[in-house]
C-alpha cells in the first residue's frame, strides 16, 4: 500500500468519529497506532505499538458517541465485527447483557510489505503452510502478503476465504493488498468450513488462504482441501506447534495424536513405556511456522518429522528466520549440493591466490567444519571445563555470549525448575537444553557428547599425543564394565586409579543407574561396579 493510500484509509476511519473525539486526533500520530478504544464512561484512547497509550481529550465517552459511530458503519455480524468499505480497518463491539453496545475497539488496518521475504523460498515450494503465534504478531499481515505474492508474481489461482473481512477489507471490492487473488466472504464465522469446501468445488483454485482455523470441523475441511491437491496457507489458534499437538480439536492439522501400546521388545528398544503417543496420519500442512515476534520466525520444514520428535521427547530445533535478513528464494538444497556449493567457494578462493601450492588445506575438512560448527551457551556451568573438553576432544564448537545465537544450551540441573530468564528465552527460540548434575569434567563431557550426538569413534584424539589422558582411559574402562553389567554380569572390578579419577568413575556409573564402591588400600584402591547396593 502506498503512503497516500494509507493516509486516505486513516482519514476514512477518523471521519466516522464524533467531533469531540476527532478534534483531538492528529493524523500523523496514528502512524504507529494499533487501535482506538472507546468505552462508555472512560476517556477515549489510542494504543501505540510500543505499549504507550495516548488519551484523546478529557471528556468521557457517552452512549451518543457510540451510536454516532455505529450509524456510519455496516451492521455488526454475529461475531460482533464490522468495518469500513475499501479499508482494512476492523471495528469490534462490546455489548452488555441486554445486547446494547457499550464499547468499541477500532483496530487500524495497514499493509506492511517485506514481512515474508525471509520465507519466500518456502512459499515457492508449493507446500501447504500453517502459521502460529499469539494475537497481534502479524499472522494476518503475512497471509495478505502471501496472497498477493502467489497470485501476482507466481501467477497461481488464489482464493481468499475471508471470514471477518480482515484479510481483504470490508465491502464488495477486495483491497488491493491481496493483488489479483479472489476473495470469498463468509456471512457468519460458523460457516467458514462450508465456504472453504465451496471454494474448492466451485472456483478451481490452486491456492486457498484461510485465517483463524479454530474448530474441529474447520480442521477437517482443511484436510479435505489438502487431500485434493490444493496448496493451503492458513493461521490457527495456538502459539506453538506443541499447543496444536495437545489441542484435540486442532491436532488433526499436524497429523493427529493417538495412544499406541508397544510390544515388549519395541518398548525396550526405544527405552520407553509400553503406552506411548504416536502421530496418527500424514499432517495437513507440510510446513509449520511459529511467529515468535514481528521480526522472528521459527520454521519447521518437515511437520511430520517435527511432530514425531516432539511426541517422543526428542530435542528438535526449528530454523530461525529474521524478517530483516535476506534468504535465497530457491527450493531447499540437498546436503550434497550444499557441499558442492561450499567447495565451489573454496575453489574460487584458490583461483585468487597467486601461488596455489602455498595454499594447501583439506577441502573435505573445511566442508565438514562449515556444516557441523556448533554454538553453545552455558548457564551455571564451568566455562574453563567446557573449553578444556572442546580443546581436548577437538570438537568443532564454540561458546557464545548470547543465548539467541546458540544451537543448544548446557545448564546446571539446580536451575531446571527455577523459571530463569535464560531458560525461558531458550524455550522461546526452541533451543534444546541439556542439564548437568555437577560441574565435573565427566558430567559435562558426557552431556556435551550427547548434545553433539558423538560416538566414541567420532571423537578425534590429536595425533600429537598419540594417546588419551588417564581420565579418558579410566572412563572408557568404566563404560566397558557397565556394558558387561547390562549383559548380565553381577559385578566388574576396574583397574586401580587415583582418588580424583575414581570420583569421575563413580559419577559416570551413577549416571547409568548402577552402583559402585571403592575397595582396596593405597595404590591398589579401585572401583567395583554392580547392579544393586550391598
Amino acid at each position: 500500500m502506498s503512503e497516500i493510500q494509507f493516509q486516505n484509509d486513516i482519514r476514512l476511519l477518523i471521519d466516522i468519529l464524533p467531533p469531540k473525539i476527532k478534534r483531538h486526533i492528529e493524523q500523523e500520530s496514528l502512524d504507529d497506532a494499533i487501535e482506538i478504544v472507546l468505552d462508555i464512561g472512560r476517556i477515549p484512547e489510542v494504543r501505540i505499538g510500543n505499549g504507550k497509550i495516548v488519551y484523546l481529550g478529557n471528556d468521557t465517552v457517552v452512549s451518543d458517541d457510540i451510536d454516532f459511530i455505529v450509524e456510519k458503519i455496516p451492521e455488526f455480524t454475529s461475531d460482533n465485527r464490522s468495518g469500513i468499505a475499501g479499508t482494512l480497518h476492523r471495528i469490534s463491539a462490546i455489548r452488555n447483557r441486554q445486547g446494547k453496545i457499550i464499547g468499541l475497539t477500532m483496530r487500524i488496518g495497514r499493509v506492511v510489505t517485506g514481512t515474508i521475504a525471509c520465507i519466500k523460498d518456502f512459499v515457492m515450494q508449493n507446500k501447504s503452510i500453517l502459521f502460529l503465534g499469539r494475537p497481534g504478531v502479524g499472522k494476518t499481515t503475512k497471509l495478505r502478503e502471501i496472497s498477493r505474492l502467489v497470485a501476482d508474481e507466481i501467477g497461481k489461482r488464489v482464493v481468499v476465504v475471508d471470514t471477518s473481512n480482515e484479510i481483504a477489507g470490508d465491502g464488495d471490492v477486495a483491497h488491493p493488498a491481496i493483488g489479483k487473488a479472489r476473495r470469498m466472504q463468509v456471512s457468519q464465522p460458523e460457516f467458514q468450513k462450508d465456504v472453504m469446501i465451496e471454494a474448492v468445488e466451485n472456483h478451481t483454485p490452486e491456492v486457498i488462504v484461510v485465517d483463524e482455523i479454530g474448530t474441529e470441523l474447520e480442521a477437517q475441511a482443511a484436510r479435505t482441501i489438502a487431500e485434493r491437491g490444493v496448496m493451503l496457507i492458513a493461521t490457527a489458534h495456538g502459539n506453538t506447534l506443541e499447543n496444536i499437538i495437545k489441542n484435540p480439536a486442532m491436532s488433526d492439522l499436524v497429523g493427529g495424536v493417538s495412544s499406541v501400546t508397544l510390544g515388549d521388545d519395541e518398548a525396550k528398544h526405544r527405552g520407553c513405556q509400553k503406552t506411548v503417543l504416536e502421530r496418527e496420519k500424514q499432517p495437513t500442512f507440510d510446513i509449520v511456522i511459529e511467529i515468535i515476534d514481528r521480526n522472528t520466525l521459527a520454521v519447521y520444514k518437515n511437520t511430520a518429522e517435527a511432530v514425531d520428535y516432539i511426541l517422543r521427547g526428542w530435542p528438535i530445533t526449528p530454523e530461525i528466520r529474521k524478517v530483516d535478513e535476506n534468504y535465497d528464494a530457491k527450493p531447499e538444497k540437498s546436503a550434497a549440493s550444499a557441499d558442492n556449493h561450499i567447495i565451489d567457494k573454496v575453489n574460487e578462493l584458490d583461483s585468487k591466490v597467486q601461488n596455489p601450492l602455498n595454499f594447501s588445506f583439506n577441502r573435505q575438512k573445511y566442508v565438514d567444519d562449515v556444516k557441523n560448527h556448533k554454538k553453545i551457551y552455558i548457564y551455571a556451568v564451568s566455562r574453563s571445563i567446557v573449553d578444556k573438553i572442546i580443546e581436548r576432544l577437538d570438537i568443532n564448537a564454540e561458546i557464545v555470549r548470547n543465548v539467541e545465537d546458540a544451537d543448544f544450551v548446557i545448564a546446571h540441573k539446580n536451575f531446571a525448575k527455577g523459571g530463569t530468564k535464560v531458560l525461558a528465552v531458550a524455550n522461546e527460540y526452541r533451543l534444546p537444553v541439556y542439564f548437568v548434575r555437577t560441574n565435573s569434567m565427566s558430567q559435562i563431557q558426557k552431556v556435551l557428547k550427547d548434545a553433539l550426538h558423538l560416538t566414541q569413534e567420532q571423537v578425534y584424539v590429536p595425533k600429537t599425543t598419540g594417546y588419551m589422558d588417564e581420565a579418558e582411559l579410566a572412563l572408557d574402562e568404566a563404560k566397558a564394565a557397565i556394558a558387561k553389567i547390562m549383559e548380565g554380569a553381577e559385578t566388574v572390578e576396574l583397574e586401580p586409579q587415583p582418588q580424583h579419577i575414581r570420583k569421575l568413575q563413580h559419577e559416570y556409573v551413577d549416571a547409568h543407574n548402577l552402583a559402585s564402591k571403592s575397595e582396596g588400600e593405597g595404590v591398589s584402591r579401585h572401583l567395583r561396579i554392580f547392579r544393586e547396593k550391598d
